[in-house]
C-alpha cells in the first residue's frame, strides 16, 4: 500500500484521508488550524458511521491516518501528496514550493482544485512532470468522480497511476487530457447553470420552475445515462434536428449574467442569506444539506459499483 498525504484537514481534505485510510493506505494529513487537524480522525469515523461502515472498519481505517502539524513532516516518506487547500491560486502555489522542497522526488504530487488551471498552480515547480490535478468532487468520500488532470508537463505513465490507484480506492477517475478551466465536470454545470439563470433573468420561467424541470425531467436520468449516451440512444440525426430548432436561442453569453450582481446589490446572497435566485426560510440550508447528503447514502446503496 502507498504513503498518502493530504495537505488540508477541512472538508476535502478529511474526505480525501478517509477514501485513502478505508482502503487500506497510511494516510498522513496536516493543516495549519491545530483543531481541524487535530479532530480529523474524529470527522472520518463519523463520515464512516454515515456511510454504514461498521465499527471494524471504522477503527481501521481511522488507524490508517497519522497527524503532523507540519508540511515537512507530512510529505517525507509520501508516495503520492494531494494538496486540498482553499481555492486561492497564490497559496496552492506556495504549497507546493514548500512540499516540492520536502517530497521524496519519486512522489506524484496533486492539486484538489475546481476550476483553476493545474498549469498556473505547477508552473514554478522546477519538477512538473510529476505534477497534476485530481479535482474531487464536494464530498469527496461519497462522490464517486475524481478528475485527474494532465499538463503539458505530466509525465502520463504518473497520471496513468493515479488514475489507477483512484480506481483501487473505489473511486470513478476520468481522465482530463488538456488543462482547461473548469475540466470537464464543472464546465458542463455551468453550462446548464448559464442557461437557467438566463431562463430566469429574462422572464421565461421562475428560479423554482428551472429546479423543478431539471429534478422532474433529465435529472432523473442523469445518474445512469450520460448526455452522449443519451444523444446515441435517441440518434445522432434527431439530436441535430433538435439542434437546429435550438442552439441559436440559446444563451452564449462569456460574462456571468448580470442578474448574479443585481442579487448581491440586493443582499441576495444565497440559501444562508434566505435569499438568493429563490427566497428560503431559516432551516433550509441544514435540511437542503441533510437531503442531498440522505439521497447521495441511498445513491451508494443501489447503483453498480
Amino acid at each position: 500500500m502507498s504513503t498518502i498525504t493530504v495537505i488540508g484537514g477541512g472538508l476535502m481534505g478529511h474526505g480525501i484521508a478517509l477514501t485513502f485510510a478505508r482502503a487500506g493506505h497510511k494516510v498522513w494529513v496536516t493543516d495549519p488550524v491545530a483543531e481541524a487537524l487535530s479532530s480529523v480522525p474524529d470527522r472520518v469515523a463519523e463520515s464512516l458511521k454515515l456511510l454504514g461502515a461498521d465499527a471494524v472498519e471504522i477503527k481501521t481505517a481511522v488507524a490508517n491516518i497519522h497527524l503532523s502539524p507540519t508540511i515537512a513532516g507530512a510529505v517525507d516518506a509520501a508516495d503520492v501528496v494531494f494538496e486540498a487547500a482553499p481555492e486561492k491560486l497564490a497559496l496552492k502555489q506556495s504549497l507546493f514550493a514548500e512540499i516540492e522542497e520536502h517530497a521524496p522526488s519519486g512522489a506524484i504530487l496533486a492539486s484538489n482544485t475546481s476550476v483553476i488551471q493545474i498549469s498556473k498552480i505547477m508552473g514554478g515547480l522546477k519538477t512538473r512532470h510529476r505534477a497534476l490535478g485530481t479535482h474531487w468532487w464536494n464530498p469527496p468520500h461519497m462522490i464517486p468522480l475524481v478528475e485527474v488532470i494532465k499538463t503539458e508537463w505530466t509525465d502520463p505513465a504518473l497520471a496513468q497511476t493515479m488514475h489507477d490507484l483512484l480506481a483501487a480506492a473505489g473511486k470513478t477517475p476520468v481522465m482530463v487530457e488538456k488543462d482547461v478551466p473548469g475540466f470537464i465536470g464543472n464546465r458542463l454545470q455551468h453550462a446548464l447553470w448559464r442557461e437557467a439563470i438566463s431562463l430566469v433573468e429574462n422572464g421565461i420561467c421562475s428560479a423554482k420552475a428551472v429546479d423543478d424541470v431539471v429534478k422532474a425531467s433529465f435529472g432523473r436520468r442523469l445518474a445512469v445515462l450520460g448526455p452522449l449516451e443519451n444523444a446515441d440512444l435517441v440518434g445522432i440525426e434527431l439530436t441535430q434536428d433538435i439542434h437546429n430548432q435550438v442552439l441559436f436561442d440559446l444563451e452564449t453569453s462569456a460574462a456571468p449574467s448580470p442578474h448574479l450582481q443585481s442579487l448581491l446589490d440586493q443582499g441576495r446572497r444565497g440559501m444562508a442569506a434566505n435569499a438568493g435566485l429563490r427566497d428560503w426560510q431559516d432551516g433550509d440550508l441544514a435540511a437542503t444539506k441533510e437531503r442531498v447528503a440522505q439521497h447521495l447514502r441511498q445513491l451508494e446503496r443501489i447503483l453498480p459499483k
